[in-house]
């Protein structure tokens, strides 16, 4: 008895250690708007408002917080002008308003192979929206490091006969964009909808799925679900999320003065307390935390031995010194400790080579 309840209490642990971890951000009124999303995409200091303000500061800030009648909250606007608003002043053929979780954001904010994210968020399009013929994107899943190009997903209005909302899907930057679904952009006109996006994160056998509803109704309005695909390139150190208004100028004849509306960001991520990933036969790997702060167990169940190469990195793509640069790996199950402990406490990537794939996973110091 004894030892199956030391058996639950270790079951117990690992539920709270490993509990899914949830960032909200709402708006709370006027005043401040910057400030409020900084200091919870990025907590520890920076900015994640990509703006046009350099060439339109004359405007003010072009997100604010204002009252909706139908949510009975206030809620994020976001403002985006034909003229003369750019993309930063960097890029002059697009205008950009977005926010983002950036390399200095919290580890749970960035996505890494093996983790499982939701995304949730509530949007409404105005009533007569003119969209771009060539993108105007709403909300983009973006890689960070290696081929980082073009997004992996995007939430994007374009011009038609009828206009439509299009879930677009870009495997690498090499390749046009794969149209995954479209729905009149009507459905969305004048509506409150929420969306629920969830993304098993990995290279070759990830999932995908969105649905987005209206509020008033409760109609599902666009879904899409893919449960074995590319979401994360091999030379990708992370993806995140942005959301706002980023619109080809390819046609500014085409377009209009924008206000849309924004709230409810919610990002919840459950970090994997082991990694799993098949190798030929029943062989696998396993990284499990210890009960000693810092410390982890890799275990390797292998066909076959092998040396093994550990690098690790910070989360800004800098590998760091570590006296763990490669172990021996004989056929079977072999177990090695990892010690940590000298590290500062934060999120690093450690990154498994020597197989037949490399495995990336995230742990986090605390």
């Amino acid at each position: 008895m004894q030892k199956l309840n030391f058996y639950f209490l270790i079951f117990l642990l690992s539920i709270s250690l490993y509990s899914y971890a949830q960032t909200v951000l709402n708006a709370n009124g006027p005043g401040s708007t910057y400030e409020l999303i900084n200091s919870v995409l990025a907590p520890n200091g920076g900015d994640v408002v990509e703006n046009p303000e350099c060439v339109h500061p004359e405007f003010g800030r072009h997100i604010a917080e204002v009252w909706d009648n139908e949510l009975n909250q206030y809620v994020f606007e976001f403002y985006m002008h034909v003229t003369p608003d750019n993309d930063r002043c960097i890029n002059f053929d697009r205008q950009r308003l977005e926010i983002k979780t950036y390399d200095a954001s919290p580890a749970s904010l960035k996505g890494v192979v093996g983790e499982t994210i939701e995304y949730k968020w509530k949007f409404r399009v105005p009533v007569g929206f003119q969209p771009s013929s060539s993108f105007s994107h709403l909300h983009q899943i973006k890689a960070v490091g290696g081929d980082e190009a073009d997004p992996i997903f995007t939430l994007t209005a374009r011009k038609g006969s009828p206009n439509k909302m299009e879930l677009n899907y870009y495997v690498s930057s090499l390749l046009s964009s794969e149209k995954l679904t479209s729905v009149n952009l009507s459905l969305f006109e004048g509506n409150w909808v929420e969306v629920t996006e969830l993304i098993k994160v990995d290279t070759t056998n990830g999932t995908y799925s969105i649905s987005i509803r209206n509020i008033a109704t409760g109609a599902t309005i666009l879904t899409y679900s893919n449960p074995s695909m590319l979401t994360f390139r091999p030379d990708n150190t992370f993806i995140r999320p942005k959301w706002g208004i980023y619109r080809s100028l390819n046609t500014p004849a085409d377009l209009r003065d924008e206000a849309m509306r924004f709230n409810s960001f919610s990002i919840q991520e459950n970090p994997p307390t082991t990694v799993i990933i098949p190798q030929s036969g029943e062989s696998k790997v396993e990284v499990i935390p210890t009960k000693i702060k810092g410390q982890y167990e890799l275990t390797c169940t292998l066909n076959q031995s092998a040396k093994v190469n550990l690098e690790l990195f910070n989360l800004k793509g800098e590998k760091l010194k570590s006296s763990f640069d490669s172990m021996d790996f004989t056929c079977g199950k072999t177990t090695k400790t990892i010690d940590l402990s000298n590290f500062p406490k934060q999120a690093y990537l450690l990154k498994i080579n020597g197989l037949q794939q490399q495995i990336t996973q995230k742990i986090i110091l605390e």
